[in-house]
C-alpha cells in the first residue's frame, strides 16, 4: 500500500491521503474580492483527488495585501464573493478546504509578478506599509511605519475576524501565515525586527506577536477547527531566524494547541543564498517533527510520486504539499495514484476517463 494515500488525521478532520495543494497567490481578486477565476482555478484543483485544498494567502486587512489583486477575507462583500465560489465548488467536489491568513507588512503594496513585483510607492497609487521595524523590505521601498501596540491589537483583530468569517463559511483548516518574510515572519526574524520592546530583540520577544495572533485565533474559532501555522524555517541568511529557532517556535505553538506545521523558508531577505534542489526544504520539516512530534506538511520542489512516496514512507514529514507542480498537472494526484498503485478520488463525470489497465484507479 502507498504510504502517501493513506489517511493522515489534522485536529478531528481526517484526510483521505497525504497530499495538501498550497496556497497559491492568482492576484485575480477585485477589492479582496473573489471572482470568476477563483471559480475555474479552485474549482479544476478541487477535482485534483488531493486530500486537501489550500485556498490561497488571504488578506485580513486591506493594507495587508501584497498586491491590489490579492484575496481578502476583511468584510461582508469579501465573504460573500468567497462564499459564492465555496459553494458552488462543494456542490461538486467533497475536498476538504483550508485558507491561509495573511498580512503582508513591509512586502505590501506590491505589483503583480508579470507586470514586475516592485513595490508601488504612495506617490505612484501605493499605500503605507507597516512592519515590526521601519526598514524596508528592499531599497527604494516605501519605509514601513513601526506598529505601535495599538496598532498590533487591531491586527490581532483583524486576523481573528478573518479566522470567524472563514469557519462562518464552513472552511475546514486554518493556517497563518509566518513565512516567506510577511509579517509575522518580519516580528520573527532579527534581520527585520529591531524594536527594543517586549516585542523585539530576544527570541522571546520576537515570537511574543505571533503568537499573541495565534493564540487569539485558536479563542475564537471552534475547539475542533485545525489551526496551523506556515514557516520559513530559516531566511537563508546569516545571523538570520533558523531551524533552531524555529523549533523553539513551533513547540511553543504546540502547547498552545497547533494542529500542524507547514515548513517552508526564505521570502525575508533579498541576501538569501537558497539551494534549490529537489526537496531542499524537507530536511527542515524532518528535523521539526524529530523534535517535537507536531505533524508537519513538506513543501518545495516535490514534484515526482516516487519523490513524495519516500517522504512519506521514511517519517520526514506527513504530508507533502504542491504548488507550482500542481499548477502545471492539475490531476497530480491522480497521476501519482496509478503510479503508485494506489486509488484516488474522482468526480463520477470522469470515471470512464481511465486508461486501459487502470481501471480500479478510482474509488467508487
Amino acid at each position: 500500500m502507498s504510504n502517501l494515500f493513506t489517511p493522515v488525521t489534522i485536529g478531528t478532520l481526517t484526510l483521505g491521503n497525504r497530499i495538501v495543494i498550497s496556497p497559491m497567490c492568482q492576484y485575480s481578486a477585485e477589492q479582496g474580492e473573489a471572482t470568476d477565476w477563483h471559480m475555474i482555478h479552485l474549482g479544476q484543483l478541487a477535482l485534483s483527488g488531493a486530500g486537501l485544498l489550500f485556498i490561497e494567502a488571504t488578506a485580513v486587512a486591506p493594507e495587508g495585501r501584497i498586491s491590489t489583486g490579492d484575496l481578502g477575507l476583511w468584510s461582508d462583500r469579501t465573504e460573500a464573493a468567497l462564499g459564492r465560489v465555496l459553494k458552488s465548488i462543494r456542490r461538486y467536489s467533497a475536498i476538504p478546504v483550508g485558507i491561509q491568513l495573511a498580512h503582508a507588512g513591509r512586502k505590501a503594496s506590491a505589483q503583480e509578478p508579470w507586470a514586475g513585483g516592485k513595490s508601488i510607492s504612495l506617490q505612484a497609487g501605493g499605500w503605507q506599509t507597516v512592519a515590526p521595524s521601519a526598514l524596508p523590505f528592499s531599497a527604494g521601498d516605501t519605509v514601513p511605519v513601526a506598529l505601535d501596540d495599538a496598532a498590533l491589537q487591531r491586527i490581532t483583530q483583524d486576523f481573528v475576524s478573518a479566522a470567524q468569517r472563514a469557519v462562518r463559511l464552513g472552511i475546514e483548516v486554518i493556517e497563518l501565515h509566518a513565512a516567506h518574510g510577511y509579517l509575522l515572519h518580519e516580528f520573527l526574524s532579527p534581520l527585520s525586527n529591531l524594536r527594543d520592546d517586549r516585542y523585539g530583540g530576544t527570541l522571546a520577544n520576537r515570537m511574543r506577536f505571533p503568537l499573541e495572533v495565534f493564540d487569539a485565533v485558536r479563542r475564537a474559532v471552534p475547539v475542533g477547527t485545525p489551526v496551523g501555522v506556515r514557516i520559513s524555517a530559516s531566511d537563508w541568511v546569516a545571523q538570520g531566524w533558523d531551524i533552531e529557532q524555529s523549533i523553539v517556535f513551533t513547540r511553543e505553538l504546540q502547547v498552545r494547541g497547533c494542529a500542524f506545521i507547514d515548513v517552508s523558508s526564505g521570502g525575508l531577505s533579498t541576501l538569501q543564498e537558497i539551494p534549490a534542489v529537489p526537496g531542499y526544504q524537507v530536511p527542515f520539516a524532518e528535523r521539526i517533527r524529530q523534535e517535537t512530534g507536531l505533524l508537519t506538511i513538506a513543501v518545495g520542489l516535490i514534484t515526482e510520486p516516487e519523490q513524495a512516496e519516500a517522504i512519506i514512507a521514511t517519517g520526514a514529514a506527513d504530508m507533502v504539499a504542491l504548488a507550482r507542480g500542481m499548477l502545471y498537472d492539475p490531476r497530480w494526484p491522480w497521476h501519482a495514484a496509478a503510479t503508485l498503485g494506489a486509488q484516488v478520488n474522482a468526480p463520477k463525470q470522469y470515471w470512464r476517463s481511465q486508461p486501459h489497465g487502470l481501471s480500479g484507479l478510482f474509488k467508487h
